[in-house]
């Protein structure tokens, strides 16, 4: 199977909007490589995660390349899997230039389209996050089986490609194998925005209504006496918190998995500013700072996986297992028992409260309305396209940021607005290096990036406005902080933008008197 044919297919999805034409063409190439593992390198590259992970080449070694491109395609799909995986084994001395040679040999070999996929695809540009959820729907079409199946085993897998390749070579059947195993994270379940907290009640029945800390996601997995504890990302960060894996290796178990939060405390029990919790992740002492847990699900206990059980039993095994250690939280509350502990939540320092339907399973990496998020402010999560330049005293720092929302139909992050307010002398001074090792491009005025950082904007509400692709902008936007444990996937969608068109919905987080 020929790499051109990826660039063709590519092409077509980004060329239309809408969601069923991208699925179909997606669903023609999946049906056309030849073997599971084609198919599942057809996938890798398209979403842009390759199988080698990073292979230590940025914007800047691939830029500085003279490759003339090959006048017809023949460049074949596992011939770039084989590239890939011969630059990701470089290392050591004189590591960049033999990684040169081997990239202007795999340059050489592609035409000019197929240069300019690999640029994007070695940059970063094609892990959008957005089109995993169109590749899934994709998968399901090409290999006719249920959606819902491929969802349920890529949250599982953590793993798109290897869903694929179970679908192809053997259906339905291939994506029930797929379990969930321990020391393997799973993807978390997410949550929505409601309007208000009477409107969240009202709208799950019978409920919890828990603390929603402004902490870290974990998920800690134990088999035994050994222990892993992962970020939102599923990235591993076992050995940086010692204290975490302590307290797991005490609780009354022989297996778990756990979903929760952890913080770091002040000496009266307020938490820490969240940078100073991420902080702990990449600390080269982790006893600068020490981290508490707060679990709020428990997705295996002894043997018995629990994902697919309503979360009233769910709580009930959290509570046999960690009870001591669970988030604060109330179950079928009345409204001035729901308000009062919002109260006690904001009063604690907390962001709001979270409301869960009691009757719900976990459903990994969707953001449903099964779980809803409470906040006395309106905020977005949104991903960093681009830059500007200071003026005045922010000359030679990036200040004006441009920001995007998720599209749920596969497409490129679309751009809702710019701001520049809320940034301190020191997180300009931080951007201004992160974002330049992000670059793709740049012009006088603007550095252009990987549509890949996650920020968190507070807001007054939205409006409607032709400047921007959406046709909404941001009203008086200011930065809140950068979310590193969050990837462009996690971002919150144009839908979430337009749901605070003013107008359409109202500011109140509840009628009793809050912000």
């Amino acid at each position: 199977m020929l790499l051109a044919e990826l660039v063709t297919t590519s092409a077509v999805v980004g060329a239309t909007r809408s969601r069923r034409a991208k699925t179909t063409a997606l669903a023609e190439l999946l049906r056309a490589a030849p073997d599971p593992t084609r198919a599942g390198l057809v996938v890798a590259l398209l979403v842009g995660v390759p199988r080698q992970g990073k292979i230590g080449v940025g914007w800047r070694l691939l830029s500085e390349l003279t490759a003339p491109p090959a006048a017809e395609p023949a460049l074949s799909l596992s011939a770039v899997d084989d590239y890939l995986q011969r630059l990701a084994e470089i290392g050591g001395k004189g590591a960049t230039d033999r990684r040169r040679s081997l990239l202007t040999e795999l340059f050489s070999d592609a035409t000019e389209d197929e240069q300019r996929f690999l640029f994007r695809l070695l940059v970063g540009e094609l892990r959008q996050g957005a089109l995993e959820g169109v590749m899934v729907d994709a998968v399901a079409t090409a290999y006719e089986v249920p959606p819902e199946a491929v969802r349920r085993a890529l949250m599982l897998s953590g793993d798109l490609a290897a869903t694929a390749v179970a679908a192809r070579a053997e259906g339905e059947r291939g994506l029930a194998a797929f379990r969930l195993r321990l020391g393997r994270p799973v993807r978390p379940m997410l949550a929505s925005p409601a309007e208000s907290l009477d409107t969240a009640i009202a709208e799950q029945g019978s409920s919890s209504v828990e603390y929603k800390l402004d902490g870290a996601r974990i998920q800690v997995h134990r088999d035994g006496e050994e222990v892993h504890v992962y970020t939102r990302t599923l990235r591993e960060i076992t050995g940086r918190v010692p204290e975490l894996v302590e307290l797991v290796r005490a609780l009354p178990c022989r297996s778990v998995v756990l979903d929760g939060e952890t913080l770091a405390l002040t000496d009266d029990g307020r938490p820490r500013p969240f940078q100073e919790t991420m902080s702990r992740f990449g600390a080269t002492d982790p006893r600068e700072l020490l981290l508490h847990p707060y679990f709020f699900d428990v997705l295996h206990l002894d043997g018995v996986d629990l994902l697919d059980a309503p979360l009233r039993e769910r709580l009930a095994a959290l509570d046999e297992v960690a009870g001591e250690h669970r988030i604060p939280s109330t179950v079928d509350p009345t409204a001035d028992e729901a308000a009062a502990l919002l109260d006690a939540a904001l009063a604690a320092g907390h962001e709001g409260v979270m409301v869960k339907a009691m009757d719900s399973g976990y459903a990994a990496g969707r953001r449903g309305r099964a779980w809803r998020k409470v906040k006395p402010a309106h905020t977005l999560d949104l991903v960093v396209l681009a830059a500007e330049w200071g003026h005045g005293r922010r000359t030679g720092l990036l200040s004006n940021l441009h920001l995007g929302a998720r599209d749920l139909d596969g497409g490129p992050p679309i751009m809702v607005g710019k701001t520049f307010k809320g940034l301190t002398d020191e997180l300009l001074a931080w951007q201004t290096r992160e974002l330049q090792r992000r670059q793709t491009h740049r012009d006088d005025h603007t550095v252009h990036l990987r549509p890949e950082l996650v920020v968190e904007i507070e807001l007054d509400g939205a409006q409607v406005s032709p400047r921007y692709p959406g046709g909404v902008a941001l009203r008086f936007a200011r930065v809140l902080r950068y979310r590193p444990d969050k990837d462009a996937g996690d971002a919150d969608t144009i839908d979430a933008v337009r749901d605070l068109l003013v107008g359409v919905r109202t500011t109140p987080v509840s009628d009793r008197g809050l912000p």
